[in-house]
């Protein structure tokens, strides 16, 4: 099986050069298509966006931070508080805009029932923005 061709000469060497032809016409046809597509992408739409007034997002409130001691006392920002005036303060809060973010600290003694309650205080007064803080070793 000859590969060569039809001349039987055996001294004849495979071409090296690169066949430039079909590259041309590549390159022709997408010069072509860049000539044609380029005027399109020049086209704008117009649109009419709203108009804001500008005004700054207002600062967000300090965080406030509960914490209940394995004695099961409650602390409002590292000064202790009773459960009346905790649900007090937490009303207090509530009624802000934006609502501040409170984080609740429980020492690892401390029952689950009273962090329920704690909880609980926060739902009913409309405290909704809670997070826990977890102490890693």
């Amino acid at each position: 099986m000859a590969f060569g061709g039809f001349d039987q000469n055996k001294n004849t060497h495979p071409v090296a050069e690169i066949n430039m032809v079909p590259l041309i016409d590549v390159m022709l046809v997408l010069l072509i298509i860049f000539m044609i597509a380029a005027p399109l992408m020049t086209h704008t739409v117009k649109i009419d966006l709203p108009k804001t007034n500008g005004a700054a997002q207002p600062e967000p409130p300090e965080a406030i931070n509960v914490s209940i001691n394995s004695s099961q006392q409650l602390f409002w920002n590292d000064a202790p508080v009773s459960r009346p005036e905790f649900q007090q303060r937490l009303r207090q809060i509530a009624t802000q805009t934006p609502v501040p973010e409170v984080y609740i600290r429980a020492d690892q003694t401390v029952p689950y029932r009273v962090l329920a309650e704690t909880l609980a205080d926060a739902a009913e007064t409309g405290v909704s923005r809670i997070g826990f803080v977890a102490l890693q070793n």
